[in-house]
């Protein structure tokens, strides 16, 4: 595995940000972690790349404890944090050839930093001062600086903020093409940017993950066992009726005359929908199981008390 997160814990006073958190990502795997503001992702990502220090529990690196001090995990890791730290009185060029200096590229720096000005698109930006730059390139020059060593790891921490639409289409391309050799753990709020680039989505929730799994599994995951199924009726009808549907544990009103029904329930409720419908003389134009999209999962996961 190329990142090995197991029972991390961070304490801050009497405030626990994150709790005893375990996962692990192999090579080759894009990874979205989601969480609302202050769930821990920003405290987990800087745990993970060394910047601040967990309390309790273990990460490896590519098999290496990032505690270990004779190795030195950072190589092996390219970050963008959320806020960007960049040199504003330095050229584009200038900045990452001097990064480049920093990991010791050598002779390959120049090439190197040609490569990544091209990949993320920043030629026409690269004799200008970075404090003259849109967001939206600031955002390409952090991407820039954290793949100039070809790191086997990446971290980013919303990386497409600032991006107009065919920019952050372009750097979507970008991770998703990256994430055929490496590992990456994208921190984003932006849903459709997760649908689009992650096989897997890791949710977080004050401190603890809340919901683990492939994109598709998620996108179909609700708590518990629940399934929602949407129906229309012929006839007028009310909450109050259709809660008395066997193992319908909720009722919520669609557009027009549907209605999306919940159940706990381990087995298919529509058996049940349709005879309640038979026995009442409802007649039942539609009904149709719906998947959850990632937005609405995500707030049935984060907003529950």
């Amino acid at each position: 595995m190329s990142i090995v997160v197991n029972r991390i814990t961070k304490q801050y006073s009497q405030q626990k940000a994150l709790d005893a958190v375990s996962f692990s990502i192999p090579a080759g795997e894009v990874v979205g972690l989601l969480g609302p503001n202050g769930a821990g992702k920003s405290t987990l990502m800087k745990i993970i790349t060394g910047y601040i220090k967990q309390t309790e529990g273990l990460v490896e690196v590519n098999g290496h404890n990032t505690l270990d001090p004779d190795f030195d995990f950072r190589g092996e890791i390219g970050y963008l944090p959320e806020s960007n730290p960049l040199y504003y009185d330095m050229y584009v060029k200038e900045y990452l050839l001097w990064v480049a200096g920093i990991y010791k590229l050598g002779k390959t720096k120049s090439n190197r930093v040609r490569q990544l000005i091209d990949l993320t698109g920043i030629g026409h930006e690269q004799n200008k001062k970075i404090g003259s730059l849109s967001k939206g390139y600031k955002q390409r020059v952090g991407l820039a600086q954290a793949m100039l060593h070809d790191p086997s790891v990446l971290i980013l921490d919303e990386p497409t903020s600032g991006l107009d639409p065919n920019q952050i289409i372009e750097i979507r391309n970008l991770i998703s093409t990256l994430g055929r050799e490496k590992t990456v753990l994208l921190s984003t709020h932006i849903m459709q940017e997760v649908e689009a680039v992650c096989q897997r989505v890791i949710i977080i929730n004050k401190g603890s993950i809340v919901a683990d799994g492939a994109t598709s599994e998620i996108k179909g995951f609700s708590t518990g066992n629940a399934q929602n199924v949407v129906v229309e009726f012929l006839e007028s009808v009310t909450p109050e009726v259709l809660g008395k549907i066997p193992s319908v544990s909720s009722v919520s009103k669609l557009d027009g005359e549907l209605w999306l029904l919940q159940s706990e329930s381990d087995s298919d409720v529509r058996p049940q929908i349709f005879n309640f419908a038979k026995q009442n003389g409802f007649t039942l134009l539609t009904m149709n199981r719906k998947k959850l999209m990632l937005e609405e999962v995500f707030q049935n996961l984060t907003t529950s008390e």
